[in-house]
């Protein structure tokens, strides 16, 4: 059996304002990544090529109508979004964004755009190296970030527990996390999904995939 319980699998993706929002990819990832040495650009790719093996979810070279549609931008100020060209023409409200972002103390951050049918077409992942990321190994962040690009999970998923674990000093992502997006992506389920009963369908694949 899962060591998720129905209501634990329910909770990933119900929200802060108890509404229930659940939402994968519907469209093949193109991921481009700003701000980095091209190293650490290998790691986040690796990271995120893991977990479409993980999910059968496929990686293209280009998006016919975004070019690239997974976009990360590493950051050592916040202010530095507002300098990079064009980026307020994907994102309208960026100077309100950056505001936020500051009085929060934020280091990290991401907009989700969503197709027609409510699954994921596009998703702008921010992250902020402040004192704290900048001791965190960059496999591990790497990983962190593209487990929280791959599904729309919820605002407070991962706040009292991250979805990895340590393995032998490596970071590895948790079984049940690792479960829990390997049956959100069968073709079966929904790409979107409002209806807590959604929730109910997953916790009985997790069952099936023990």
């Amino acid at each position: 059996m899962t060591s998720l319980s129905p209501e634990a699998v329910e909770a990933l993706f119900t929200r802060s304002d108890r509404s229930y929002l659940f939402a994968r990819w519907g469209r093949p990832i193109v991921p481009v990544v700003f701000g980095v040495t091209d190293a650490t650009v290998s790691i986040l790719k690796g990271a995120i090529e893991a977990l479409c093996v993980l999910t059968d979810h496929r990686l293209a070279e280009t998006d016919a109508e975004l070019g690239a549609n997974l976009m990360v931008f590493f950051v050592a100020d916040w202010g530095e979004l507002t300098d990079t060209p064009n980026l307020d023409r994907l994102i309208p409200e960026l100077d309100a964004l950056v505001v936020r972002l500051r009085a929060a103390d934020a280091n990290q951050y991401r907009i989700f755009r969503f197709d027609d049918d409510g699954a994921i077409k596009a998703c702008f992942s921010f992250v902020r190296m402040d004192d704290q990321l900048a001791d965190v190994p960059a496999e591990t962040l790497a990983l962190n970030q593209m487990v929280q690009a791959l599904l729309l999970w919820s605002d407070t998923a991962f706040t009292d527990h991250s979805p990895l674990a340590l393995a032998d000093g490596r970071a590895i992502l948790r079984p049940e996390i690792a479960d829990v997006m390997r049956v959100a992506y069968d073709p079966v389920l929904p790409a979107m999904a409002q209806d807590p009963s959604h929730a109910l369908r997953l916790y009985a694949r997790l069952g099936r995939a023990q």
